[in-house]
């Protein structure tokens, strides 16, 4: 089995619809797709309309967290979508995400720099609108090359010139949510050092302690040395290990199916998650 348990739609920051990304995630060969937007559902329903046969769809989400000053994203799988708690805090990320995006851009906009909320808001189009929004901005009218160099520094990223904090919930509570809501979480991309600071692995062993079921091994941000660490480190807490694309379509250089999580842990997570199951195809729309 090819089995993949990151990847993102149109629905929050990805370019392929959620039926897009189903019926390309069946042509690369995959066996299971997991459909991991930020902070939304939004994009399942139609992702399980559109589900080919022989692709199965794990239903989750990547919630965005902040821990001792440092963002983090815990990916959430097979959880109630309707569970009222979760909901809630779900919802109050996303409202955040629009007034904290205006200010980025009139922040760019005080460096000279020729944006408009119209062209973030036509990038971001039904999405939930974020910073690699405003970053395919900036690669659009030439500032920076690609949306990864948006996210240096100078621009984008945790303390850049144009970052805006914005709400983000304590770990430890998203993952009392998504227990309360029958799902599985697992820590994404720990140790993803391009990006920003990371949280300790300290942090990461207090999280497994509150209930934490895995950290995301191998992905395209993490070299090969720091896979082996997080490997013995998931080793020594009991933590389950995955591995994901991170799959943004066009927005990102990783393709579905780059990373995949061995069966056997994708089992367990099933076994452990009460609140949804996986989705089997049958044919699609």
């Amino acid at each position: 089995m090819r089995i993949d348990l990151h990847a993102h739609s149109t629905a929050s920051d990805g370019t392929d619809t959620p039926a897009e990304l189903v019926r390309n995630a069946a042509a690369a060969g995959l066996d299971v797709v997991a459909l991991t937007d930020h902070d939304t559902t939004r994009g399942h329903a139609e992702a399980v309309a559109a589900l080919p046969e022989g692709l199965t769809l794990v239903a989750g989400a990547e919630l965005s967290c902040r821990l001792g000053g440092i963002s983090m994203h815990l990916l959430a799988y097979l959880f109630d979508p309707s569970e009222p708690e979760l909901l809630a805090e779900r919802e109050l990320i996303r409202d955040d995400r629009v007034p904290r995006a205006r200010s980025m851009v009139a922040k760019l906009q005080g460096l000279g720099v020729p944006v408009t909320w119209e062209q973030v808001a036509r990038i971001a189009g039904d999405g939930s609108v974020g910073r690699p929004h405003i970053a395919s901005a900036l690669v659009e009218l030439g500032v920076v090359d690609s949306v990864s160099d948006a996210f240096g520094g100078d621009w984008l990223a945790d303390g850049g010139r144009v970052y805006v904090p914005r709400h983000e919930t304590d770990p430890f509570e998203a993952i009392r949510l998504v227990k309360a809501a029958g799902g599985v979480t697992v820590f994404a991309h720990p140790a993803a050092v391009k990006r920003g600071r990371t949280v300790p692995e300290t942090a990461i062993a207090e999280l497994a302690t509150a209930g934490l079921d895995g950290i995301e091994v191998d992905h395209m941000d993490h070299e090969p040395a720091t896979r082996a660490r997080l490997r013995g480190l998931a080793a020594e807490l009991g933590l389950l290990t995955t591995g994901s694309s991170d799959y943004h379509g066009s927005r990102k250089t990783c393709v579905l199916g780059e990373y995949t999580t061995d069966p056997e842990v994708y089992g367990e997570i099933t076994r452990r998650a009460t609140g949804a199951f996986p989705v089997p195809g049958t044919g699609g729309a």
